[in-house]
């Protein structure tokens, strides 16, 4: 036999047995199955779903930088915890850890990548105070304690225009409120009502409907306004009023409370007042509970209401 011939017989030898030896780890490897070096065992992997917006974000897993770009997937993932990373050119980096379970899918597909250099862009044209959104009929609403203006812009700053001047309150006002037809506009601080009478369109500006309404005898936590668009409902610390949306109005008490600052809620659709309240049990200890006020019926202005409805009056006459 030449020494060539045994050579390739040697070679021969050698591969089959090279084969054998690397066809479990072939066969484990194509049933889902890697080598674990920290447990010398081979372990079933699992897979990493990566989606991010933008896409096109390289992949870190475990500090080592894949070939893939976001969405993709990433497989043959051993057990445990790994850390996963985003990186984006112009963009802040992202990353979390990710637990990794045998023959399941480990997804991480909300990924937001926020810029680096945001578009800011400045809406107003006045100098204001404070903004707040009207989302369903897409405004922006703008005051300013400056020229006590009341100011509105759509969404992308455009049709900018002054609606109307206000009353200013000392201390400022801690909330804005609009009616449910966006014809009025409520402020309020601890101890006064302020009401603004919105500019209706092609109308000129209001003059003379801008009032404010002294509330001394009790500080004002919330207010609501009635789905009539007419009437206040009155969160105080002490008792929960009712009254009409008008100069020199009078508040009539719907509930007198026992606990300072109760949660107070208003369903307008149903004309219903949640609120909590603390009230003395059998055992001598106060508890709060849950109660529910049904006003029950159409409103009219509380001067009439509290004598005679107007079918009543009729009847009488």
């Amino acid at each position: 036999m030449s020494r060539d011939q045994e050579i390739r017989g040697v070679l021969f030898y050698v591969s089959c047995l090279a084969f054998i030896l690397g066809l479990p780890f072939i066969l484990t490897y194509t049933m889902g199955y890697q080598f674990d070096r920290n447990t010398l065992k081979f372990t079933r992997t699992g897979l990493i779903s990566l989606k991010s917006d933008p896409q096109g974000a390289s992949v870190y897993l475990d500090q080592v930088l894949l070939n893939e770009k976001t969405p993709c997937s990433v497989n043959e993932v051993l057990p445990g915890t790994h850390h996963i990373r985003l990186s984006l050119e112009g963009y802040y980096p992202y990353s979390s850890d990710i637990e990794v379970s045998p023959s399941k899918v480990s997804r991480m597909e909300k990924i937001i990548l926020f810029s680096l250099r945001p578009d800011v862009q400045q809406l107003n044209k006045e100098r204001v105070s404070a903004f707040w959104v009207d989302e369903p009929r897409s405004l922006i609403y703008y005051h300013s304690l400056e020229d006590s203006a009341i100011y509105r812009s759509d969404l992308d700053g455009e049709h900018f225009k002054l609606l109307a001047n206000f009353i200013p309150l000392k201390p400022t006002p801690k909330k804005w409120l609009f009616s449910p037809g966006r014809q009025k506009l409520l402020y309020f601080n601890n101890h006064q009502i302020g009401l603004i009478d919105l500019q209706p369109e092609g109308q000129a500006l209001p003059q003379t409907l801008q009032f404010v309404v002294d509330y001394p005898n009790d500080n004002i936590q919330d207010i609501f306004w009635h789905a009539d668009n007419y009437h206040l409902i009155i969160a105080g610390e002490k008792r929960i009023c009712i009254m009409e949306a008008k100069p020199q109005a009078e508040p009539f008490v719907l509930a007198n409370l026992n606990k300072r600052n109760a949660s107070v809620f208003f369903d307008p659709r149903n004309e219903i007042i949640y609120f909590s309240d603390s009230q003395r049990a059998e055992d001598g200890k106060f508890y709060d509970n849950i109660y529910k006020l049904e006003l029950k019926t159409k409103l009219y202005p509380f001067r009439d209401f509290m004598r005679l409805k107007p079918n009543d009056r009729e009847q009488k006459d």
